[in-house]
């Protein structure tokens, strides 16, 4: 079934609001076996109306987001009531609500609020509790002079459309599309390798499977691949890629790498400490950032001057002098001084130059050092990553958590 998005709202357009339902509502979806087709973002006013008429014979499902509010550019409720050719009913029971909703956060209740409890004739209310505008659904009707698809009405606020989605519009999509042809979905989350070797690694025997599509997204630092197809066709799918790139998925569910970092090291009964200088922390933000971080995380060291490498890590002096704050040798002291200091199971240290300034010919800038610790024989990395800083940062703190997930894997829990 073909499946269009409309979100309306001039704050889109302008770039004042992030739009956040196309992402949401595809997810919600695709479950379903249904995908969307097109989206589009036009202003309040008769653009929506536009935009309806045009796309009534294209699509068969459409989500409409935004406009429902009390106030004059909320128009969607409306317009398409005229298009149809549908009378706006007064819904007592709306109005009560709203009433409620409004005596209770003590609000002065207006006549253009209860605008809202206006309904074309025939729509079934998706109930807001969250907010005081319901979603409106008008089934399709295929006899003229108007043909219309199925038609969700949607409020703009996330807080109060996904609830709505969930609990309202998803149980009548299930009416919809009972015995839709069944497709299926995989995305493996891939880092420590580029989008252009992971197609190398497995596009051409992806391909020659019938009816099955490839995508990719690359990200900083990590490559999504994306299979869609019948449930036989994504077995055969599967094992193909976990057979050529088993050791560089993190997950299969969307995961961050931090995540899985966080979880593996709690599944070890493992603790971890970091030393950051050129990262500034972001290391540490990140690990920190995961749910149940506390039961692995010991210790963070920020150690950005020579001066905290030596009395917070007991870095030699004698080592800087010799080698340079941006050197393996450091690199591998911050290490081995987090874990002793903190008493963690593993640490992770971090030193580079991120630049713009303070770069030189043997060491420019992007240049990076990692290592890693863990009692045994500390390991340690160069890496360059000639970029602004905060991709950077994004960058060497990635190659960081990867350099701990791969010594995880060869550990036994």
């Amino acid at each position: 079934m073909r499946v269009i998005v409309i979100n309306t709202g001039t704050e889109l357009l302008l770039g004042d609001v992030v739009n956040s339902h196309l992402s949401f509502i595809a997810r919600e979806i695709f479950p379903l076996h249904l995908r969307v087709e097109q989206q589009l973002a036009v202003p309040d006013g008769m653009a929506i109306r536009d935009a309806l008429a045009e796309n009534f014979a294209r699509a068969e499902i459409i989500f409409v987001t935004g406009g429902l509010g009390p106030t004059t550019d909320d128009v969607t409720r409306e317009i398409t009531a005229q298009l149809l050719g549908l009378d706006l009913v007064f819904d007592p029971a709306i109005a009560t609500s709203i009433t409620e909703r409004l005596r209770s956060r003590a609000i002065r209740l207006t006549d253009r609020v209860l605008r809202q409890a206006q309904v074309p004739r025939g729509a079934e209310v998706l109930p807001n509790e969250y907010g005081s505008a319901p979603g409106l659904y008008l089934a399709a009707n295929l006899n003229p002079p108007i043909a219309t698809p199925h038609l969700f009405l949607l409020p703009g606020p996330p807080r109060e459309l996904q609830p709505m989605f969930r609990e309202a519009a998803l149980p009548i999509l299930k009416r919809i599309v009972r015995g839709n042809e069944s497709i299926g979905y995989c995305s493996y989350r891939i880092v420590g390798m580029g989008e252009s070797y992971v197609e190398e690694a497995v596009g051409p025997a992806l391909l020659e499977l019938p009816g099955l599509e490839l995508g990719y997204c690359a990200r900083m630092g990590e490559v999504d691949l994306r299979v869609i197809g019948p449930a036989t066709v994504l077995e055969e799918a599967n094992a193909i890629v976990r057979a050529r790139l088993t050791h560089y998925i993190i997950s299969t569910e969307g995961e961050n790498l931090e995540t899985v970092i966080v979880r593996e090291l709690a599944a070890h009964h493992a603790t971890l400490a970091v030393a950051e200088s050129c990262t500034g922390g972001f290391l540490a933000h990140r690990l920190t950032n995961v749910p149940g971080a506390s039961e692995i995380f010991v210790a963070g060291y920020v150690t950005y001057s020579n001066k905290a490498k030596i009395s917070a890590l007991g870095v030699p002096a004698d080592l800087i002098a010799k080698h340079g704050a941006v050197s393996k040798a450091v690199a591998r002291a911050m290490a081995e001084g987090a874990r002793n200091k903190s008493g963690a199971d593993y640490a992770l240290s971090v030193t580079g130059i991120a630049g713009p300034a303070g770069g030189s010919v043997e060491k420019p800038v992007g240049t990076a050092y990692l290592a890693l610790a863990d009692g045994g024989k500390t390991v340690v990395r160069h890496l360059f990553f000639p970029t602004d800083r905060e991709t950077f940062k994004q960058l060497t703190t990635q190659m960081a958590l990867n350099l701990l997930r791969g010594r995880l894997l060869v550990r036994p829990s």
